[in-house]
């Protein structure tokens, strides 16, 4: 039980020094107990060919749901998260379609014209943290875009409502009542966690009017991921239910908005601490000429480069989905038996020396020069649980990325190197991110 409880908080306090020390000790595979008093032995892989194994093992050896139901407070019981089986696969091939395609393809304009929105007041001088620019920005693309919510009183008070809740659970305090169920006890609206429940009422009552208004209305022209979700049907027939849509959304929000914030820190952090990746990716966006098409950023090649770099050092998500077993299986030569918890670690596998030479190096052109595997590169994770927003998050990073960049020049207002800090359960960069504005490049440039 102590050794259990030190281990939990361990990966609680400092989750990347953690997993770091233990695969410096114990190699590619080990084991630990990290999911509070009385965890079940929980096993990390680094290689990819044991995370190759691990996505291999058929879905029926397997309970997800027992693995991740520390999140089932904060996502939902319906949640695509914790369904395993038919069910998985059913909300899997619900909500796959929103997010590729040409369907994702209009949402660029939008994700665009929100960034602008918020930089639009920047002038030489203008001091900048990333670290709450960034939220600001990814939230309202998950408001308009995936909620399809238009400025407004009601917009206004979700933004008020989630940036706060959400602020909160990136504290340890929150955060470790998700890992120690006992104390989740409502003792009334002073306590943490009564607090905590009230104001997500709160946000569910938003949902829920947002959509019964829309069901009201029936406009088949809508395009956000919201109605898109509720015209859906599955191959029954079926559509998703109230509850059923209220889950993916809380957690479409929950792994759509702090993460690819805390990666967009890391990335305007990492070309700027660069100097000459920095001037090589303002030189790429220079030569794309005075309009910018959402498409065509998408594809450059370094940008895209910079991009896949930063999330191989900072990855969404530090691990896969956590699986248990239900029937021995066996993975690198090991057998592991029923209530052992498999865990591929995406950001071990990303920093094996063996894969990527000098792995702590920032150098973007590994992606020009190679391609990774899926189980050497995964920041989204991989195998049949893989992140359904992978290309979305991809393609928002971009665009954001370079809306801001084609805008203005920026320097770090402190040079000196930043350290990974837990922020909930995203890894940030210490300090913000504190920024400057040096010069307002082309106000006229535009995106069609």
């Amino acid at each position: 039980m102590i050794g259990s409880l030190k281990q939990t908080l361990q990966l609680i306090i400092n989750p990347t020094r953690f997993l770091e020390d233990c695969a410096a000790k114990y190699g590619d595979t080990f084991t630990v107990r990290v999911l509070g008093i009385n965890s079940p032995p929980v096993v990390f892989f680094r290689s990819p060919e044991a995370i190759a194994e691990c996505f291999a093992v058929p879905a029926k050896d397997l309970d997800f749901k027992k693995a991740t139901h520390v999140f089932e407070p904060l996502f939902g019981e319906n949640s695509i998260v914790l369904q395993e089986g038919r069910s998985h696969n059913r909300q899997r091939q619900l909500l796959m379609p929103p997010f590729h395609g040409d369907r994702m393809k209009t949402y660029g304009q939008v994700i665009c014209k929100i960034t602008e929105n918020i930089i639009q007041n920047w002038t030489p001088g203008t001091s900048i943290s990333v670290q709450h620019v960034m939220p600001d920005i990814t939230l309202q693309i998950i408001l308009q875009v995936v909620f399809g919510i238009s400025p407004g009183v009601r917009y206004e008070k979700f933004k008020e409502l989630l940036s706060s809740l959400l602020e909160d659970v990136t504290k340890p305090l929150y955060s470790t009542f998700f890992f120690f169920p006992p104390l989740q006890k409502d003792l009334g609206a002073w306590s943490p966690w009564g607090n905590f429940q009230r104001r997500r009422e709160e946000i569910d009552k938003l949902i829920y009017a947002e959509i019964y208004e829309r069901r009201l209305s029936n406009d088949a022209s809508r395009t956000d991921i919201l109605s898109l979700l509720m015209s859906a049907h599955d191959e029954n027939g079926q559509q998703m239910t109230d509850k059923e849509l209220r889950d993916q959304l809380v957690s479409l929000l929950l792994l759509g908005y702090e993460t690819t914030a805390a990666v967009l820190a890391w990335l305007f952090y990492l070309i700027h601490f660069h100097s000459q990746v920095k001037d090589k990716l303002m030189q790429e966006l220079r030569t794309s000429g005075d309009t910018l098409n959402p498409e065509t950023i998408t594809q450059l090649p370094y940008l895209s480069a910079v991009c896949s770099e930063t999330l191989r050092l900072h990855p969404i998500a530090l691990i896969c989905t956590p699986r248990m077993v239900k029937n021995t299986v066996e993975i690198a030569g090991q057998k592991f038996t029923s209530g052992t918890v498999l865990v591929p670690s995406i950001y071990l596998a990303h920093r094996r020396a063996e894969t990527y030479p000098e792995p702590e190096k920032f150098q973007p052109e590994r992606f020009l020069n190679q391609k990774y595997s899926p189980c050497e590169y995964l920041p989204f994770g991989g195998g049949y649980r893989g992140c359904i927003g992978a290309a979305f998050s991809m393609y928002e990073m971009k665009l954001v990325t370079a809306t801001i960049l084609s805008r203005f020049q920026l320097e770090l207002t402190d040079k000196h190197p930043v350290r990974p800090v837990r922020r909930g359960i995203t890894i940030v960069p210490s300090g913000g991110v504190q920024m400057v504005v040096t010069n307002q490049i082309n106000k006229a440039k535009a995106f069609i």
